[in-house]
């Protein structure tokens, strides 16, 4: 009970954060969220270490605050004028640029450490920020894209909704209905009944976004459908690095949830996808 009450209430106060930083303006958003990809990062290499690997934190971190950064930039830019010119192509240059000099920078890097896993190092190295980094800056574009181009804080509110609607009825269709397994070796409380449930709540909850916002039912159902089972597998992908390293949690940033990983694993794999089909919808 004690532990239920702890999680509740750290609950309740994460979600007021999280409200707070997304309707206050953009840059409590941003800041919000990058300290989120910061911790993510850590965590992940915190990780990656217990595997018995050595990744270059301090340059793979670096590189997912330029990323972000330069994201935020371009969605400032983009909310502004939505027409294309010379400083869409200077920032997405340099971004280009960056990464492409990065894999070399590590390999350079990785000379000096002295390590016996040096594929490994500059492997999780990269990985920390493709799987933490580019993901979470992406989420800064959701608004725009279910907003035509305007930053609509609350189009970006329900889409969390949505992944919190999944959890929400996966956890009591799989407590009332489920009987099957949907992946024992890495979450064996998981089930098909709480699957399909957790569809079922984020769909609800996205055709409440498209009736409330005054947008296309089907593209936000899509979309909720989209974010619902790429979400989950984030969620899968998760636990199987904590199995990989014996560990319950990724981090204790978040009395009775975790760490940042444990909070937000839902983010990093629905967000690409759901990305792609906004864009894909956009210029249909």
């Amino acid at each position: 009970m004690k532990n239920l009450l702890i999680r509740a209430a750290s609950g309740v106060v994460l979600f007021g954060v999280v409200l707070g930083a997304i309707l206050w303006s953009k840059w409590s958003f941003a800041a919000l969220l990058l300290a989120i990809i910061v911790g993510g990062q850590i965590e992940f290499y915190r990780m990656a270490q217990k595997a018995g690997y050595w990744p270059q934190r301090a340059m793979g971190v670096a590189s997912g605050i330029l990323i972000f950064i330069v994201a935020f930039a371009l969605m400032w830019l983009f909310d502004k004028s939505s027409e294309l010119d010379s400083r869409y192509l200077m920032i997405t240059g340099g971004l280009v640029l960056y990464i492409i000099l990065l894999l070399p920078l590590m390999f350079i890097c990785e000379l000096f450490r002295k390590s016996a896993t040096p594929i490994a190092n500059i492997a999780t190295s990269l990985m920390g920020v493709v799987y933490v980094a580019m993901p979470l800056s992406l989420l800064l574009f959701i608004p725009l894209l279910l907003g035509n181009g305007e930053w609509r804080p609350w189009t970006l509110l329900f889409y969390i909704f949505i992944i919190w609607a999944n959890d929400v009825f996966a956890y009591l269709f799989g407590i009332t209905l489920g009987k099957h397994r949907l992946f024992e070796r890495i979450s064996p409380k998981k089930s098909w009944e709480g699957f399909v449930g957790g569809l079922i709540g984020a769909m609800g909850m996205g055709y409440l976004a498209a009736t409330i916002m005054g947008g296309d039912h089907i593209e936000w159902i899509g979309m909720a459908l989209i974010a619902a089972i790429t979400g989950v597998f984030g969620d899968l992908v998760e636990s199987l690095f904590k199995r990989s390293v014996d560990v319950k949690d990724s981090g204790q940033v978040i009395p009775g949830h975790g760490g940042w990983l444990d909070r937000f694993d839902a983010l990093l794999l629905s967000v690409p996808f759901a990305f792609i089909y906004l864009v894909i919808c956009a210029v249909r």
